[in-house]
């Protein structure tokens, strides 16, 4: 049997897609361990799954000033050490990686004792954790053919990011029948992230009126961002986070508004939901968002309003000029090399062990 140990956490978006790989992974009989953080998300997400899961000491590398950037290069040599003993009992085949800080000691711990690992960068430019981890890395795969240049000669792929099977396998009729929704009316599907977006909640409900009368609109708003006086307004849904029901929501959608997170776009590229992107702005981020929607945005996938940018007639606009123009999107995503990517990262995965065999 085949073992594979997979690492990454500090945020959802360094689980979910080592989540979605664990299905395809299990069919071809590969024993799955996990290493990640002592107390992070994703510890209750990977044990949730049956999968046994291996705690560290870890560390924030920092670009500013912090007292903690003191004590916590102390964390990271821990969770090499760690890293390197259970490496050694558990003699996984191979490594696959989502990143964050958790990751690059046990990325670092493989390199010492010539395990093979797999990388994913989600961002058109690597973060730190991934930028520390790359020179250990076999093969690198990244959503963006713009971050090839970032990357070492002849590590990386473009694979796209992985994302959860049972997304899409969602009933557009279920979904109708949880939002009380009309099959006669178009569906638009805004969403904010996890914790939502006080601009993007704000700006859809601005001109929600002159929405409703073209389509239906089910709003994931965030934690804390329901809007009361809106409860029970025939054609709006809102919802602070939704999970068991959300594949049903993408099949309902007819059109999406979205933040530009990484894996929440390649959700959209690969369940061809025309979309469009307003990006975290530069000022609250390192501005991976922005270079994400342009890079979307130039292969045809979607369009993008900056957040500065939006008035409630040029945002009402765009989404109902979307909306005219939504089989030309879905057309330019049906014919992206990136639109598959368990099955390109298993392929990777499948080819590095069997030459190790």
């Amino acid at each position: 049997m085949k073992r594979i140990i997979l690492t990454g956490g500090g945020t959802a978006g360094h689980v979910t897609p080592n989540i979605a790989l664990v299905p395809k992974l299990r069919q071809l009989g590969y024993d799955i361990q996990y290493i990640g953080s002592y107390d992070g998300i994703e510890k209750k997400l990977i044990e949730e799954l049956g999968i046994p899961y291996y705690g560290i000491a870890s560390g924030k590398l920092r670009r500013y000033f912090d007292l903690k950037n003191f004590t916590d290069p102390f964390r990271v040599v821990k969770g090499f050490a760690q890293s390197r003993k259970i490496l050694r009992e558990v003699r996984p085949d191979i490594i696959f990686s989502k990143g964050g800080f958790v990751s690059v000691p046990v990325v670092q711990a493989a390199k010492r004792l010539h395990i093979p690992v797999i990388i994913h960068e989600s961002d058109m430019t690597p973060g730190l954790a991934n930028k520390l981890a790359i020179p250990a890395a076999t093969k690198v795969c990244c959503n963006f053919p713009e971050t090839i240049p970032y990357l070492p000669s002849g590590k990386a792929v473009v694979t796209g990011s992985p994302i959860r099977e049972e997304l899409r396998s969602g009933n557009r009729l279920a979904g109708l029948k949880f939002c009380d929704f009309t099959a006669e009316k178009p569906v638009l599907m805004v969403i904010g992230g996890s914790l939502g977006s006080v601009a993007v909640n704000r700006a859809v409900r601005q001109i929600l009126p002159e929405l409703l009368k073209t389509f239906q609109v089910v709003h994931l708003c965030g934690k804390g961002n329901l809007e009361e006086s809106l409860t029970g307004k025939p054609g709006y849904i809102q919802f602070e986070y939704i999970k068991e029901e959300l594949a049903d929501l993408f099949a309902l959608a007819d059109v999406v508004v979205s933040r530009a997170g990484a894996n929440a776009i390649c959700e959209l590229l690969e369940l061809r939901k025309p979309n469009l992107l307003i990006p975290l702005p530069a000022g609250s981020s390192r501005g991976d968002q922005i270079l994400n929607a342009k890079s979307f945005q130039k292969q045809g996938f979607s369009e993008v309003l900056p957040e500065e940018e939006i008035t409630p007639e040029l945002f009402l606009s765009r989404i109902l000029e979307l909306y005219q123009n939504r089989q030309k999107y879905i057309t330019a995503m049906a014919r992206s090399s990136a639109s598959n990517a368990v099955n390109t990262i298993i392929g990777l995965i499948e080819e590095i062990t069997g030459q190790k065999a």
